[in-house]
């Protein structure tokens, strides 16, 4: 539906909690899909989404994506990993930048695996921000891609998007992230943060922001403001 004709037959939301539902609908729609299905980080498991996540740090998507089959290759598990030489793993991913402080994440989080979870990835917050270069962020990218639990990264493009539509003014990730779990059901936290992921790359660009093609457009309070 044009984005005219929904404002003539759906009542313009007046709070942000209401923003925040009205979001969630229309972009569902938008990029469908569960929080995997719409994850651009390729993995097989936790362990390698874990990873692609540390990589992924200041690096395309796409660009970790050609890393990661040649390091999962070489590497295919937590103990694998663990037991690496820096040097050889600084070399398949160097070209994602910051690769040696990346190599210094990867194996400390590998080895923090195994000697602390039996290699497995553990599924809860304060267990998943122990590991080395993992912080909010990413424990919520575990939990909501990979276990089907509530998470809600917050990046820039999320953080844009919500002080654009007024969901929040936090500038700090993660209160704008509590902010955000107050108004999204506990099981939409990691498919909204996605899906604000992708609106806001596509469409809801920083500089130039393209209002007009925008399915929110009829209720954001931003339009036309840059």
């Amino acid at each position: 539906m044009p984005t005219a004709d929904r404002a003539t037959t759906e009542r313009r939301p007046r709070t942000a909690a209401g923003r925040a539902r009205r979001t969630l609908e229309r972009l569902s729609v938008e990029y469908p899909g569960t929080a995997r299905d719409l994850c651009a980080l390729g993995h097989r498991n936790p362990y390698e989404l874990l990873a692609a996540t540390i990589l992924s740090a200041q690096c395309t998507d796409e660009r970790v994506n050609m890393v990661t089959p040649n390091l999962f290759a070489r590497y295919p598990t937590p103990e694998d990993l663990a037991a690496a030489r820096p040097a050889d793993v600084e070399a398949i991913i160097r070209s994602t930048g910051f690769y040696k402080n990346k190599t210094k994440s990867l194996l400390g989080m590998a080895a923090g695996l195994v000697e602390r979870f039996g290699g497995q990835v553990p599924s809860r917050m304060e267990d998943l921000v122990t590991l080395p270069g993992v912080g909010r962020k990413t424990a919520n990218v575990m939990r909501s891609v990979a276990m089907d639990l509530p998470g809600l990264p917050v990046d820039t493009h999320v953080g844009r998007m919500a002080r654009r539509l007024a969901l929040t003014e936090e500038t700090d990730a993660v209160k704008a992230e509590h902010a955000l779990n107050a108004m999204v059901p506990a099981r939409d936290r990691g498919v909204f943060s996605l899906r604000l992921i992708l609106h806001g790359r596509a469409v809801c660009v920083a500089r130039s922001p393209r209002c007009g093609q925008c399915v929110l457009a009829d209720f954001c309070p931003s339009v036309g403001t840059g």
